[in-house]
């Protein structure tokens, strides 16, 4: 019986070796998951699987409702995510609180009232999550959130720096799933982020998450060392 690891690899290096013939450039979207899985023989939880991998190496990013993206068409400097397995919770929360704060205010400046709809119905997860006692379900809808955020970038050369972000989290994420009891404060705080986004209160939007990945710090025992002039953001 051939195990799933096996299978998964096997994914990721033909992706790699079709990205690297062409087959699909750089800002090209791959195709969608059901028709990719049956393209390629294999199962859609296998195909989503090598794409995380993918994400890790710099690859490709994962755009929540539209699809996944080409950001690389070959590997030539994994030291980056070698970095981000390396990295310690402080290091990733440092990273997060200098990213995502900047991020949101961008966000906060031109999101649509359907991209709005989208981060809201995300947090309606992890309310239902929450409700119904399923940890797992809530960090994913979490994790989900913050990567929608990401998304909405439009820089594109920002777009390769925010791909840290996105596979720091992911390295985090079982450490956030080890502390369930605290998935309503994390709910709390993500709305406040978005009422501000809503509201296309820029300052507003990013003091608030400045806010949220402080308290994600203390809630994980870490008291993260920031610049006096963010104290009291």
């Amino acid at each position: 019986m051939i195990s799933t690891s096996t299978v998964v690899n096997s994914v990721v290096e033909k992706l790699r070796a079709a990205l690297a013939r062409g087959q699909w450039r750089r800002g090209e979207m791959l195709p969608g998951q059901r028709e990719l899985a049956e393209q390629m023989g294999i199962s859609r939880p296998s195909l989503r699987e090598a794409v995380i991998v993918l994400e890790t190496l710099g690859l490709v990013r994962s755009m929540p409702g539209k699809g996944v993206v080409v950001l690389e068409t070959s590997v030539n400097e994994p030291q980056s995510a070698d970095a981000v397995a390396d990295a310690s919770l402080e290091d990733i929360l440092q990273l997060r609180y200098t990213l995502e704060p900047f991020i949101v205010g961008l966000v906060a400046q031109s999101i649509s009232s359907k991209e709005v709809g989208q981060l809201r119905l995300t947090l309606m997860d992890m309310r239902e999550a929450l409700d119904a006692e399923d940890a797992e379900a809530g960090m994913n809808a979490y994790i989900d959130f913050h990567e929608e955020l990401f998304a909405l970038t439009s820089n594109p050369i920002f777009q390769n720096v925010v791909q840290q972000t996105s596979n720091a989290l992911k390295q985090s994420a079982q450490v956030l799933r080890n502390s369930p009891e605290h998935l309503a404060e994390r709910l709390r705080e993500n709305e406040a982020v978005v009422r501000a986004i809503r509201n296309k209160n820029s300052a507003l939007a990013s003091a608030e998450m400045r806010r949220h990945i402080l308290q994600e710090g203390l809630r994980m025992g870490i008291r993260l060392n920031i610049p006096d002039d963010h104290l009291g953001s």
